[in-house]
Protein backbone atom coordinates (compact mmCIF):
# COMPACT_ATOMS: atom_id res chain seq x y z
CA UNK A 1 0.00 0.00 0.00
CA UNK A 2 2.80 2.41 0.91
CA UNK A 3 4.54 1.57 -2.36
CA UNK A 4 1.38 2.37 -4.34
CA UNK A 5 1.01 5.73 -2.58
CA UNK A 6 4.68 6.58 -3.17
CA UNK A 7 4.25 5.77 -6.86
CA UNK A 8 1.02 7.78 -7.12
CA UNK A 9 2.62 10.86 -5.54
CA UNK A 10 5.79 10.43 -7.61
CA UNK A 11 8.13 10.07 -4.64
CA UNK A 12 11.54 9.43 -6.19
CA UNK A 13 10.06 9.88 -9.66
CA UNK A 14 7.36 7.85 -11.45
CA UNK A 15 8.50 4.33 -12.23
CA UNK A 16 5.67 3.46 -14.65
CA UNK A 17 5.89 4.30 -18.33
CA UNK A 18 3.38 6.96 -19.42
CA UNK A 19 0.46 5.43 -21.30
CA UNK A 20 0.85 8.21 -23.82
CA UNK A 21 -0.87 11.31 -25.16
CA UNK A 22 -4.26 10.39 -26.70
CA UNK A 23 -3.95 6.82 -25.42
CA UNK A 24 -7.26 5.17 -24.51
CA UNK A 25 -6.31 5.57 -20.83
CA UNK A 26 -5.77 9.32 -21.29
CA UNK A 27 -9.00 9.83 -23.25
CA UNK A 28 -11.06 7.68 -20.86
CA UNK A 29 -9.78 9.46 -17.76
CA UNK A 30 -10.30 13.00 -19.02
CA UNK A 31 -13.69 12.15 -20.53
CA UNK A 32 -14.89 10.94 -17.13
CA UNK A 33 -13.71 14.21 -15.57
CA UNK A 34 -15.32 16.35 -18.28
CA UNK A 35 -18.65 14.49 -18.07
CA UNK A 36 -18.72 14.99 -14.28
CA UNK A 37 -17.82 18.66 -14.83
CA UNK A 38 -20.70 19.20 -17.27
CA UNK A 39 -23.27 17.32 -15.15
CA UNK A 40 -22.42 19.31 -12.01
CA UNK A 41 -22.40 22.64 -13.88
CA UNK A 42 -25.80 21.99 -15.47
CA UNK A 43 -27.27 20.65 -12.23
CA UNK A 44 -26.16 23.55 -10.01
CA UNK A 45 -26.63 26.13 -12.77
CA UNK A 46 -30.27 25.23 -13.42
CA UNK A 47 -30.94 24.84 -9.70
CA UNK A 48 -29.76 28.37 -8.93
CA UNK A 49 -30.74 30.12 -12.17
CA UNK A 50 -33.65 32.05 -10.69
CA UNK A 51 -32.21 32.54 -7.22
CA UNK A 52 -30.51 35.54 -5.63
CA UNK A 53 -26.94 36.42 -6.53
CA UNK A 54 -25.78 35.62 -2.99
CA UNK A 55 -27.03 32.04 -3.37
CA UNK A 56 -25.53 31.66 -6.85
CA UNK A 57 -22.26 33.00 -5.49
CA UNK A 58 -21.94 30.24 -2.85
CA UNK A 59 -21.17 27.69 -5.56
CA UNK A 60 -18.38 29.91 -6.93
CA UNK A 61 -16.96 30.34 -3.43
CA UNK A 62 -16.71 26.56 -3.07
CA UNK A 63 -15.15 26.29 -6.54
CA UNK A 64 -12.59 28.98 -5.63
CA UNK A 65 -11.64 27.23 -2.38
CA UNK A 66 -11.34 23.86 -4.10
CA UNK A 67 -9.24 25.00 -7.06
CA UNK A 68 -6.79 26.95 -4.88
CA UNK A 69 -6.76 24.19 -2.25
CA UNK A 70 -5.82 21.51 -4.79
CA UNK A 71 -3.15 23.76 -6.31
CA UNK A 72 -1.55 24.59 -2.95
CA UNK A 73 -1.58 20.90 -2.01
CA UNK A 74 0.07 20.06 -5.37
CA UNK A 75 2.86 22.59 -4.82
CA UNK A 76 3.48 21.29 -1.28
CA UNK A 77 3.81 17.73 -2.60
CA UNK A 78 6.15 18.88 -5.39
CA UNK A 79 8.31 20.73 -2.88
CA UNK A 80 8.45 17.70 -0.56
CA UNK A 81 9.40 15.42 -3.46
CA UNK A 82 12.10 17.85 -4.61
CA UNK A 83 13.20 18.57 -1.03
CA UNK A 84 13.33 22.27 -1.96
CA UNK A 85 11.13 25.28 -2.66
CA UNK A 86 12.21 25.47 -6.32
CA UNK A 87 8.95 23.93 -7.67
CA UNK A 88 7.16 27.11 -6.53
CA UNK A 89 8.94 29.05 -9.30
CA UNK A 90 7.46 26.75 -11.96
CA UNK A 91 3.96 26.57 -10.53
CA UNK A 92 3.05 30.24 -10.32
CA UNK A 93 -0.50 31.08 -11.54
CA UNK A 94 0.78 32.38 -14.86
CA UNK A 95 -0.52 29.80 -17.32
CA UNK A 96 -3.74 30.70 -19.15
CA UNK A 97 -5.50 27.94 -17.22
CA UNK A 98 -3.97 28.77 -13.84
CA UNK A 99 -4.98 32.44 -14.07
CA UNK A 100 -8.33 31.02 -12.91
CA UNK A 101 -6.68 30.42 -9.53
CA UNK A 102 -6.96 34.18 -9.15
CA UNK A 103 -9.97 35.11 -11.30
CA UNK A 104 -12.37 32.52 -9.82
CA UNK A 105 -11.75 33.81 -6.26
CA UNK A 106 -12.10 37.38 -7.59
CA UNK A 107 -15.39 36.40 -9.24
CA UNK A 108 -16.55 34.84 -5.97
CA UNK A 109 -15.41 37.41 -3.42
CA UNK A 110 -15.15 40.81 -5.18
CA UNK A 111 -17.88 43.31 -6.08
CA UNK A 112 -18.74 45.80 -8.79
CA UNK A 113 -16.85 45.98 -12.08
CA UNK A 114 -14.05 43.76 -10.80
CA UNK A 115 -16.56 41.01 -10.08
CA UNK A 116 -18.27 41.47 -13.45
CA UNK A 117 -14.99 41.38 -15.36
CA UNK A 118 -13.75 38.38 -13.38
CA UNK A 119 -16.99 36.49 -14.02
CA UNK A 120 -16.66 37.26 -17.73
CA UNK A 121 -13.00 36.21 -17.80
CA UNK A 122 -13.79 32.87 -16.13
CA UNK A 123 -16.71 32.38 -18.52
CA UNK A 124 -14.56 33.14 -21.57
CA UNK A 125 -11.46 31.13 -20.68
CA UNK A 126 -12.66 28.53 -18.17
CA UNK A 127 -14.05 26.02 -20.65
CA UNK A 128 -11.20 26.61 -23.11
CA UNK A 129 -8.72 25.96 -20.29
CA UNK A 130 -10.56 22.78 -19.34
CA UNK A 131 -10.23 21.39 -22.87
CA UNK A 132 -6.59 22.49 -23.25
CA UNK A 133 -5.71 21.05 -19.85
CA UNK A 134 -7.37 17.67 -20.38
CA UNK A 135 -7.74 16.47 -23.97
CA UNK A 136 -4.95 18.63 -25.40
CA UNK A 137 -2.43 18.49 -22.55
CA UNK A 138 0.29 16.64 -24.43
CA UNK A 139 2.88 18.17 -22.10
CA UNK A 140 1.42 16.19 -19.18
CA UNK A 141 0.04 12.97 -20.58
CA UNK A 142 3.11 12.25 -22.72
CA UNK A 143 5.37 12.70 -19.70
CA UNK A 144 3.51 11.16 -16.72
CA UNK A 145 1.27 8.11 -16.13
CA UNK A 146 -2.43 8.94 -16.48
CA UNK A 147 -3.31 7.98 -12.89
CA UNK A 148 -0.51 9.93 -11.29
CA UNK A 149 -0.74 12.77 -8.78
CA UNK A 150 0.45 15.27 -11.39
CA UNK A 151 -2.22 14.41 -13.96
CA UNK A 152 -5.06 13.75 -11.52
CA UNK A 153 -4.71 17.13 -9.79
CA UNK A 154 -4.17 18.90 -13.12
CA UNK A 155 -7.32 17.27 -14.52
CA UNK A 156 -9.36 18.23 -11.46
CA UNK A 157 -8.24 21.88 -11.36
CA UNK A 158 -8.76 22.36 -15.11
CA UNK A 159 -12.24 20.85 -14.84
CA UNK A 160 -13.08 23.13 -11.91
CA UNK A 161 -12.30 26.02 -14.27
CA UNK A 162 -14.57 24.50 -16.91
CA UNK A 163 -17.27 23.91 -14.30
CA UNK A 164 -17.10 27.54 -13.16
CA UNK A 165 -17.35 28.75 -16.77
CA UNK A 166 -20.44 26.66 -17.54
CA UNK A 167 -22.03 27.40 -14.16
CA UNK A 168 -21.61 31.15 -14.62
CA UNK A 169 -23.44 31.20 -17.94
CA UNK A 170 -26.13 28.63 -17.03
CA UNK A 171 -26.96 30.33 -13.73
CA UNK A 172 -27.07 33.74 -15.45
CA UNK A 173 -24.14 35.30 -13.57
CA UNK A 174 -22.20 36.57 -16.59
CA UNK A 175 -22.70 40.20 -17.57
CA UNK A 176 -20.56 40.39 -20.74
CA UNK A 177 -20.95 44.18 -20.78
CA UNK A 178 -19.22 45.88 -23.70
CA UNK A 179 -17.72 48.52 -21.41
CA UNK A 180 -15.89 45.79 -19.47
CA UNK A 181 -14.12 44.29 -22.49
CA UNK A 182 -11.06 46.47 -21.86
CA UNK A 183 -10.78 45.01 -18.34
CA UNK A 184 -10.78 41.48 -19.77
CA UNK A 185 -8.06 42.52 -22.24
CA UNK A 186 -6.06 44.14 -19.43
CA UNK A 187 -6.22 41.03 -17.22
CA UNK A 188 -4.83 38.92 -20.04
CA UNK A 189 -2.12 41.42 -21.02
CA UNK A 190 -0.93 41.90 -17.42
CA UNK A 191 -0.61 38.15 -16.88
CA UNK A 192 1.03 37.80 -20.29
CA UNK A 193 3.72 40.32 -19.38
CA UNK A 194 4.27 38.72 -15.95
CA UNK A 195 4.45 35.28 -17.58
CA UNK A 196 7.03 36.44 -20.11
CA UNK A 197 9.17 38.11 -17.43
CA UNK A 198 9.02 34.92 -15.33
CA UNK A 199 9.98 32.80 -18.33
CA UNK A 200 13.02 34.97 -19.04
CA UNK A 201 14.01 35.08 -15.37
CA UNK A 202 13.51 31.43 -14.39
CA UNK A 203 13.63 29.60 -17.71
CA UNK A 204 10.00 28.54 -17.54
CA UNK A 205 7.30 28.35 -20.19
CA UNK A 206 4.31 30.12 -18.67
CA UNK A 207 1.37 30.61 -21.03
CA UNK A 208 3.49 28.60 -23.50
CA UNK A 209 5.13 31.85 -24.60
CA UNK A 210 8.51 30.20 -25.16
CA UNK A 211 7.48 27.00 -26.96
CA UNK A 212 4.50 24.72 -27.61
CA UNK A 213 5.73 21.96 -25.27
CA UNK A 214 3.65 19.19 -26.86
CA UNK A 215 0.41 21.23 -26.98
CA UNK A 216 -1.43 22.68 -30.03
CA UNK A 217 0.74 25.78 -29.61
CA UNK A 218 3.43 23.72 -31.37
CA UNK A 219 1.62 24.42 -34.64
CA UNK A 220 2.12 28.16 -34.22
CA UNK A 221 5.66 27.67 -32.90
CA UNK A 222 6.66 25.63 -35.97
CA UNK A 223 4.88 28.06 -38.29
CA UNK A 224 7.24 30.88 -37.28
CA UNK A 225 10.24 28.56 -36.83
CA UNK A 226 10.34 29.25 -33.11
CA UNK A 227 11.08 32.96 -33.50
CA UNK A 228 11.57 34.23 -29.95
CA UNK A 229 9.93 37.58 -30.67
CA UNK A 230 7.18 36.79 -33.17
CA UNK A 231 5.98 33.59 -31.49
CA UNK A 232 5.06 35.03 -28.04
CA UNK A 233 3.49 38.11 -29.66
CA UNK A 234 1.32 35.89 -31.86
CA UNK A 235 0.26 33.79 -28.86
CA UNK A 236 -1.01 36.89 -27.05
CA UNK A 237 -2.63 38.24 -30.24
CA UNK A 238 -4.48 34.95 -30.67
CA UNK A 239 -5.79 35.24 -27.10
CA UNK A 240 -7.04 38.77 -27.78
CA UNK A 241 -8.67 37.63 -31.03
CA UNK A 242 -10.31 34.77 -29.15
CA UNK A 243 -11.74 37.20 -26.57
CA UNK A 244 -13.08 39.45 -29.34
CA UNK A 245 -14.69 36.57 -31.23
CA UNK A 246 -16.18 35.21 -27.99
CA UNK A 247 -17.80 38.55 -27.19
CA UNK A 248 -19.00 38.93 -30.80
CA UNK A 249 -20.64 35.49 -30.89
CA UNK A 250 -22.16 36.03 -27.45
CA UNK A 251 -23.76 39.32 -28.53
CA UNK A 252 -25.12 37.74 -31.74
CA UNK A 253 -26.76 34.92 -29.77
CA UNK A 254 -28.05 37.35 -27.15
CA UNK A 255 -29.56 39.69 -29.79
CA UNK A 256 -31.27 36.79 -31.57
CA UNK A 257 -32.83 35.63 -28.32
CA UNK A 258 -33.99 39.19 -27.61
CA UNK A 259 -35.65 39.47 -31.02
CA UNK A 260 -37.44 36.14 -30.59
CA UNK A 261 -38.83 37.29 -27.25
Amino acid sequence: MIGILREFFGVGGYQREPEGYFSWQHLTFVTILVVIMIILAVMFGLKNKNKELSIKNKVLIIAAILIDGFEIFKIIVFCLNANSFEPILYNLPLFLCSIQLITIPLAAFSKGKVKEASLDFVFIFGLLGAILGTYLAGNNYAAYPVLSFTNVVSGITHCISGFASLYIVISGMCSMKKQNIWITFTILLVFGVLAYISNISFGGNYMFLMQGDGTPYDILYNLVNGNKVIYPILVIVLFLIYISIFYYVFFIIKNRKTKKN
